[in-house]
C-alpha cells in the first residue's frame, strides 16, 4: 500500500503533464519551421551548456564511467542528431508530390507531414542520455510535444535530466517523468500518439500490450544476439581491434555490441589470440584502467558471472583478459572470451550485455547462415571478409535490424540510415528523417480539378459506364 501511496503524486503530476501538452497541441497543431527550429537550438544550447555535469552524473550511476566513452556515446551523438535535423528541417517539412495515375488526371496528389501530438519516449539506462534525448530530436522536429521517462537504474542522471529540461522548456513542450517501474508502467498506459521504448525484448512486449490498449502505435528499440560472421577470407590480426573496441564499449553494455561471434574452425585459435592482443592494447589491465566502463548494477554483474559459470560448467573454455587487478575492480568485469560455446550454455540463449564474447566455429558458410537464422533476428549483424560474393550472400540470406560491413557499430551512427529492430530485436525505426516521418502522419492528399471526368462513372449506370470502364481496364 505504501508503494502505491508514494508513486500516486508522481502518476497525477504525470497525468497532468500528459492532459497540459495535449491542450498545447490542439492549440496549435502544425508548429511552423520557426518554432521547430527554435525548440532544437534550445535542445543543443541545454545539450552543450550542462555536458561536464552529464558526464558526471552518468558516472555516477554506472560507478565509473570513462570521460570520454560518455562524450563520445552519449553527448556527441545527440548533437549531431541535432545539428543534422537542424540543417535538413525545412526539406523534411515540405509537401511532397506523389504520381497521379493517368485516369486521374487533371488530379494531382501530394503528401502532408504532420505533427502526431503528444509523443511518450521510454529510454534504457545503458546511454541514458542519448537514448532519451536522441528520439526527442525527432519528435520535436516534426512539431510534437514530448514525454520522456527515464530509466531508474541511472537515478542521478534522470534527476539532473528533469532539471535541465524543466529549465529549458515549457511543461507543454517537452518534460521529464522520474521514478521506479511502477511509474515505468503507468506511464506507458497513457495515451500517447506514439510512443518509443527501448530496453530488452521481454520489457519491450508488455510495453506493447500496455500501448495496444489504447491504439497506440510503437517503436520498440530491443536487442538481442547481435552476431559478428567472420569470413575465411578475414585477416584476423586485422579485423580484431575493431571486434574488440565494439565488445568492449561502455564494457559491453550496448544493444549493438556483438553478442557472439562465428569464425572458421580453423582461425579460432588465431582469432582469440587477436582478441587477446587487441583487449589488452585497448585496455591494459582493465579492472584498474580509467578508460573501462564498470557494469551498472550489482545485479547485472552477478548475472554476468553466471554466464560465466554456466558457460565454464558446460565445457566452454573461458579466456579472462586481464582479471589481475581484481582487488582495483569494483563493479568492473574483465573482458572474457568463452570458446566452444554450445547451444545449451545460458551465454548463448540470453543477451549478453556484458564483456563477454562467445565464440563459435562454423566449416561452411552455409552452416554460418543456418546458425544465425535458426534465432531470433539480431539487431545488428557484423560481416569481416573480403569475399565479395559470400558478403553479398550475407546480406541477402540474412534479416538484421541492420548491417555494418569490415566494421561494427557504424551504421547506428549514420543519421541518413533508419535505426530500428526487426522480429524480435524491435519494430519501428528512427534517426534523421527516419525518425521526422516516425512522429508524423505522412497525410496523402488529392487535389481535384474543377474539370475532370469522373461524373462519367456515376450512376444511372448504362453504356457509358460500360465504355468507361472497359477503357479503365486498359489504363490501369
Amino acid at each position: 500500500m505504501s508503494a502505491v501511496v508514494e508513486t500516486r503524486p508522481i502518476t497525477d503530476r504525470m497525468r497532468r503533464i500528459f492532459a497540459r501538452q495535449r491542450a498545447a497541441f490542439l492549440a496549435d497543431m502544425n508548429p511552423s519551421y520557426a518554432v521547430r527550429r527554435e525548440r532544437l537550438d534550445r535542445l543543443l544550447a541545454m545539450t552543450e551548456r550542462h555536458t561536464d555535469a552529464l558526464i558526471g552524473a552518468i558516472g555516477e550511476d554506472f560507478g565509473h564511467r570513462s570521460r570520454q566513452e560518455t562524450l563520445l556515446a552519449d553527448v556527441l551523438t545527440v548533437i549531431a542528431a541535432i545539428k543534422h535535423a537542424r540543417r535538413h528541417l525545412k526539406r523534411w517539412m515540405k509537401p511532397r508530390r506523389a504520381p497521379t495515375a493517368l485516369p486521374y488526371l487533371p488530379a494531382h496528389n501530394r503528401i502532408l507531414c504532420q505533427p502526431l501530438g503528444v509523443i511518450g519516449i521510454v529510454s534504457s539506462w545503458n546511454y541514458p542520455y542519448q537514448l532519451a534525448v536522441g528520439p526527442a530530436v525527432g519528435a520535436l522536429a516534426a512539431g510534437n510535444r514530448v514525454m520522456i521517462k527515464p530509466s531508474e537504474l541511472t537515478p542521478r542522471l534522470a534527476a539532473l535530466l528533469a532539471q535541465v529540461v524543466a529549465e529549458t522548456f515549457g511543461e507543454d513542450e517537452l518534460a521529464v517523468v522520474t521514478g521506479d517501474a511502477s511509474v515505468g508502467q503507468a506511464f506507458v498506459e497513457l495515451p500517447f500518439d506514439h510512443l518509443l521504448f527501448t530496453g530488452s525484448t521481454h520489457v519491450g512486449r508488455l510495453v506493447a500490450q500496455a500501448a495496444a490498449k489504447n491504439l497506440t502505435p510503437v517503436t520498440l528499440e530491443l536487442g538481442g544476439k547481435s552476431p559478428v560472421i567472420v569470413d575465411a577470407s578475414a585477416d584476423v590480426r586485422a579485423i580484431a581491434p575493431r571486434v574488440a573496441y565494439a565488445k568492449l564499449l561502455n564494457a559491453g553494455q550496448t544493444c549493438i555490441a556483438p553478442d557472439y561471434a562465428l569464425v572458421p574452425a580453423a582461425k579460432i585459435e588465431a582469432f582469440a589470440e587477436a582478441i587477446r592482443r587487441a583487449a589488452e592494447r585497448l585496455y591494459p589491465e582493465p579492472l584498474a584502467n580509467p578508460d573501462y566502463t564498470s557494469i551498472v548494477s550489482e545485479r547485472h554483474y552477478q548475472r554476468l558471472r553466471g554466464l560465466v559459470e554456466d558457460a565454464r560448467a558446460k565445457g566452454g573454455r573461458v579466456l579472462e583478459i586481464g582479471a589481475r587487478s581484481a582487488a582495483a575492480a569494483g563493479r568492473k568485469f574483465p573482458p572474457t572470451l568463452v570458446l566452444d560455446a554450445a547451444a545449451e550454455m545460458r551465454v548463448m540463449q540470453e543477451e549478453i550485455f556484458g564483456p563477454i564474447l562467445p565464440v563459435v566455429g562454423y566449416t561452411t558458410l552455409d552452416d554460418a547462415l543456418r546458425f544465425v537464422n535458426a534465432g531470433d533476428r539480431p539487431l545488428a549483424l557484423y560481416w569481416f571478409g573480403d569475399d565479395r560474393a559470400n558478403r553479398e550472400r550475407v546480406l541477402r540470406e540474412t534479416i538484421a535490424g541492420g548491417v555494418t560491413v569490415n566494421d561494427c557499430l557504424l551504421h547506428f551512427a549514420q543519421e541518413d540510415l533508419p535505426f530500428g529492430g526487426v522480429g524480435a530485436s524491435g519494430m519501428g525505426a528512427y534517426h534523421g528523417e527516419h525518425g521526422f516521418r516516425t512522429f508524423s502522419k505522412e497525410k496523402p492528399v488529392t487535389f481535384q480539378s474543377r474539370l475532370n471526368g469522373m461524373a462519367l462513372i456515376y450512376p444511372p449506370y448504362g453504356r457509358t459506364f460500360d465504355r468507361v470502364a472497359a477503357l479503365l481496364k486498359r489504363l490501369l
